[in-house]
């Protein structure tokens, strides 16, 4: 048997060992100090144009191209309500029994 002092030791030293691994802790955050700028961009001097990043047509291209994408498949999407299935169903019964499914009015007749 172990006796409670090796215990306590196993104890505190696991428990050490537990403490000193501080792995995402190595120094203080970065803090970026508010400017007052639209993005922490100064605007250009008069006269000249903003000049882009690299990396912004892609955004543009890559999310209004997803945009318009989703839009077209959205708009062809089949249609698989169950209301539509229903109403389909019910009009191939109606027919199977010689019933009419549309309504049709009886002209007046004229006297």
């Amino acid at each position: 048997m172990l006796s409670s002092s090796t215990l306590a030791r196993g104890l505190r030293l696991s428990s050490s060992r537990l403490q000193c691994k501080r792995f995402a802790s190595h120094e203080a955050p970065h803090y970026n100090e508010p400017t007052g700028y639209l993005f922490g961009e100064k605007p250009p001097p008069p006269g000249q144009k903003r000049v882009k990043e690299d990396w912004e047509n892609v955004w543009y291209i890559g999310m209004f191209g997803t945009m318009a994408f989703a839009s077209v498949m959205l708009y062809y999407k089949p249609d698989t309500s169950v209301q539509s299935w229903a109403l389909r169903e019910a009009k191939e019964r109606m027919e199977a029994r010689g019933e009419k499914y549309q309504y049709e009015s009886e002209s007046p007749s004229s006297a």
